[in-house]
């Protein structure tokens, strides 16, 4: 048995029998599936689907398992869009309706959480789960480049005639997720630079204040070109770590602000003085034009 001069894939596809005789072996088939009420197995799909997103090689599957080890999932599918990861979830239904590990006998997948230590992604009281939540969750416990760029909640997945997830049925994200909070929308000069621009980087129909950036489907490279482009229209050396600690447009906003105070607070009389007859004009003067 075996792949022929691949010992690692051997060893990772058949595994001891612990049921069997000595030196039995079992078949990882690397499928997901799940106990149902009923007692069939239902298939969910693979977790051994490898794709490679921003340079990163990721399988849907293991951030499949992590969004199922959250409290108050009950379905999760991952897949990529647009060279980006985009999760659906459906709640978990009252009576602990959960999906179970991979069909492939042996330990808990990488990644689950035993019973009683499930990362929470939804609020105390069993307030519903939102694309913010499920996010956090799972920041905790996976890679930056793991964490889906959308969350999809859905009342339930499309499934084929032969009762597997119909993949292309998975509806497109919204162009601005449910993140929880309502929209706020900006409220200073400095918000509504940051917001337009994120609206444009992002192609998003709108912004708000308290949104964030990675929960809008941000990313590091779409943070460079964010960057980029305050840099442009505010005229600052802008790092692109500001970016990343401070998430929200209001933040981010406030941060650009005090970058550009310190700017004005370090130059000298005379380049203020510049500065001011630049921008007054003929009329700073006392000249006019006709």
């Amino acid at each position: 048995y075996g792949y022929g001069g691949r010992p690692g894939a051997t060893a990772r596809a058949f595994v001891p029998d612990p049921y069997g005789p000595p030196g039995a072996r079992r078949y990882r088939t690397g499928d997901l599936v799940r106990w149902r009420a009923d007692g069939r197995l239902e298939f969910l799909g693979r977790i051994d689907d490898q794709v490679k997103v921003r340079g990163f090689r990721v399988e849907p599957g293991e951030v499949e398992t992590a969004l199922l080890a959250l409290d108050g999932v009950g379905r999760a599918v991952v897949t990529v869009r647009d060279e980006a990861l985009v999760g659906y979830v459906v709640p978990e239904r009252d009576g602990g309706d959960r999906p179970e590990a991979p069909a492939s006998g042996g330990s808990r997948p990488e990644g689950r959480c035993p019973e009683g230590s499930r990362p929470e992604a939804s609020g105390s009281g069993g307030q519903r789960l939102t694309a913010g939540a499920l996010r956090a969750a799972l920041a905790a416990v996976l890679p930056a480049h793991l964490v889906p760029n959308s969350l999809v909640v859905l009342d339930s997945l499309p499934l084929t005639p032969n009762g597997k997830v119909d993949r292309r049925a998975l509806p497109a994200p919204e162009r601005r997720p449910d993140l929880g909070p309502g929209y706020v929308a900006p409220r200073t000069d400095a918000e509504g630079l940051v917001a337009d621009v994120w609206t444009e980087v992002l192609g998003l129909d709108r912004v708000g204040a308290l949104d964030d950036f990675f929960d809008l489907g941000g990313h590091s490279l779409l943070a460079t070109r964010v960057v980029a482009r305050i840099r442009a229209a505010a005229g600052l050396p802008v790092p692109l770590r500001t970016l990343f600690a401070h998430r929200t447009v209001e933040a981010f906003a406030v941060a650009v602000e005090d970058l550009l105070l310190a700017e004005i607070e370090a130059l000298s009389d005379e380049d203020a003085e510049q500065l001011l007859a630049a921008e007054s004009g003929p009329e700073r003067n006392g000249t006019t034009t006709a």
